[in-house]
């Protein structure tokens, strides 16, 4: 009995070790096009209307350390940056940390966030967590680069 069940299984089993990492290559694809449709929109919102972006650092937003007009300077070029870099899959997984970074510094600085906000900024930093600690799978540029300039990487 059992070895009929093991029969039935097996091609499942073994088709499933097959797609599993495209699978997961497309799920960080999603990851990566999500994060450059809310990061970049936000960056270019921004760039629409600078003098608005300017106030909004000064008086709403208070990122600590930074003056509000270097934060704005850095946050918009990171918002427009970051996302693409992580789009493409390029020096993704220090993409992703810049697009962490710039999450955390986001909801950390808007003090009247509501709870659906913060519950956008905690899946925002989740998946970009999951590409720093993941990488960017199969299909990046990062998977045939880094392979060529750093030949420690070649699979043998």
């Amino acid at each position: 009995m059992t070895s009929l069940i093991e029969r039935w299984i097996e091609p499942a089993v073994q088709l499933a070790q097959r797609a599993e990492p495209w699978a997961q290559s497309l799920a960080l694809l999603a990851a990566r096009l999500y994060l450059l449709d809310v990061f970049f929109r936000s960056g270019l919102t921004k760039l629409q209307d600078w003098e608005s972006t300017l106030f909004l650092f000064a008086e709403e937003y208070h990122v600590p350390v930074l003056p509000p007009e270097l934060a704005a300077w850095l946050g918009t070029g990171g918002e427009l940056v970051f996302p693409v870099l992580l789009a493409v899959g390029l020096l993704s997984r220090p993409a992703a940390l810049g697009v962490f970074f710039l999450n955390a510094v986001a909801a950390y600085s808007y003090p009247d966030i509501s709870l659906a906000g913060m519950k956008d900024h905690v899946l925002w930093g989740v998946l970009s967590l999951a590409l720093v600690l993941f990488g960017p799978g199969r299909l990046a540029l990062d998977a045939w680069l880094m392979p060529r300039w750093l030949p420690a990487l070649r699979k043998h």
